[in-house]
């Protein structure tokens, strides 16, 4: 964290459990961002949170820390069995489950909890056994965890909190009718803490909330733009064949030694990633059917820097957490306003800066409008010259890789197509 980004409200200033304090103390944190101030005064108290805040401004440190002096301050029914789970974490996606976990697991370390993990793509008779031994906390997304439910692997009757994050993102992906069984399967609102966080508190969101917890507090982190403060917002209209020269021009004209560049189709994200490669940018993609383990793997290579350049779709525009992105790149301009705040937010986070190049080709223009209304502003335009298109080398030819045996139960979040098509989502979350 920055300072300039952090509130004057000192962690030592709460009466946290001395175990809890010393994880929040492992993890660097010493002063709270102001979703964690706004919030953490409430939710100590044991009273539910719906919550609204910029990606990148510490929600996930906000409510584990909630959910950990609950269970620390509230001891577990007598005759709680292990596989009871005490407290629920719910996320739309895996890679967020998974930092959800990491990021649990350093600041509960001293708590003697047991955290369980369940999401879909890989590991699943490893992820059902860990759980079958009992958990305290079961973080995952809404298709495994149901899979593995149904299956009478754990149970939710002794749940003393519940949380549900990025709420906004779950009707996106569908998710909603699982995450509403899951919320039922629960002890009702007002025998749990429950939190809820989003960027936006949408009428269906304040809906859900409504409808599933204890007369929640509504607290929203306002600032005076949709898109972080410290984010350099460019945008150049381009023809169509112009990206990619532009594209390489820009990187070896600039210091972009961590870099995600977003597209829209895994066909562009093909196309990108072999002229990175053949022009000597070292880059992987990230996308939807990119298997968990190896997905897993490109992810810490990127976090290490071994990898300058991860090339996405919307599948990394939301959840990760990771340090020191100096630049992103909207090689297509996304379709959906949202999915912009969301991308360039990989930057800049945690008060940090960063730079959102963007182009508006003759395919995607069309999208630019909503976008410029969504954020409140223009974004600020620059001329492309000829001096800022590089004269590409051929692009690299991609191995290719035999297609996926079906993904069956432990495919997408962990049930294959059928959780999306109930939901209505409009894109996967794997």
């Amino acid at each position: 964290m920055t300072d300039t980004h952090l509130s004057e409200i000192l962690y030592s200033s709460f009466d946290l459990p001395d175990k809890l304090a010393q994880g929040i103390e492992d993890a660097g944190f010493l002063a709270c961002t102001p979703i964690q101030e706004k919030t953490l005064p409430l939710t100590l108290k044991g009273e539910d949170v719906a919550g609204q805040a910029q990606t990148g401004t510490g929600k996930t440190a906000a409510f584990l820390i909630a959910t950990f002096n609950h269970l620390l301050t509230h001891p577990p029914a007598e005759g709680r069995k292990p596989t009871q789970a005490r407290a629920l974490i719910l996320a739309p996606t895996r890679e967020l489950a998974i930092q959800i976990h990491r990021d649990a697991m350093i600041l509960g370390q001293h708590t003697g909890l047991r955290l369980g993990i369940a999401y879909g793509g890989t590991d699943y008779e490893k992820q059902r056994s860990y759980i079958s031994e009992g958990v305290d906390v079961l973080i995952g997304t809404p298709g495994r965890i149901i899979d593995y439910f149904k299956q009478h692997v754990f149970d939710l009757k002794q749940a003393q909190v519940v949380v549900l994050d990025e709420a906004d993102r779950m009707f996106d992906l569908g998710f909603i009718k699982d995450v509403r069984y899951l919320l039922r399967q629960c002890p009702p609102p007002d025998q749990r803490l429950g939190l809820l966080f989003s960027a936006t508190l949408s009428h269906r969101v304040n809906e859900l909330a409504y409808e599933h917890m204890n007369s929640p507090q509504l607290v929203k982190v306002e600032t005076e733009q949709v898109t972080a403060d410290k984010v350099r917002q460019v945008l150049y209209h381009t023809a169509n064949d112009e990206k990619i020269p532009l594209l390489l021009g820009l990187m070896g004209r600039i210091d972009a030694q961590r870099s995600i560049v977003f597209v829209n189709t895994k066909r562009d994200a093909e196309k990108v990633w072999s002229f990175l490669e053949g022009n000597d940018f070292k880059a992987a993609i990230l996308s939807g059917d990119v298997p968990q383990n190896k997905r897993q793997t490109l992810l810490k290579k990127f976090q290490d820097g071994e990898l300058a350049v991860l090339v996405a779709t919307d599948v990394a525009a939301r959840g990760l957490h990771i340090p020191d992105v100096s630049h992103v790149f909207n090689y297509d301009l996304p379709q959906e306003a949202e999915d912009y705040v969301h991308r360039i937010g990989r930057t800049a986070r945690l008060g940090a800066e960063g730079d959102a190049i963007t182009f508006a080709c003759e395919r995607f223009v069309y999208s630019l409008p909503d976008i410029e209304r969504y954020i409140g502003h223009s974004i600020p335009v620059e001329r492309v010259t000829d001096d800022m298109l590089a004269k590409p080398k051929p692009p690299v030819r991609r191995p290719q890789r035999k297609a996926p045996p079906g993904r069956g139960r432990s495919g997408g979040d962990g049930r294959g197509s059928s959780s999306r098509s109930r939901g209505g989502g409009r894109r996967s979350a794997s």
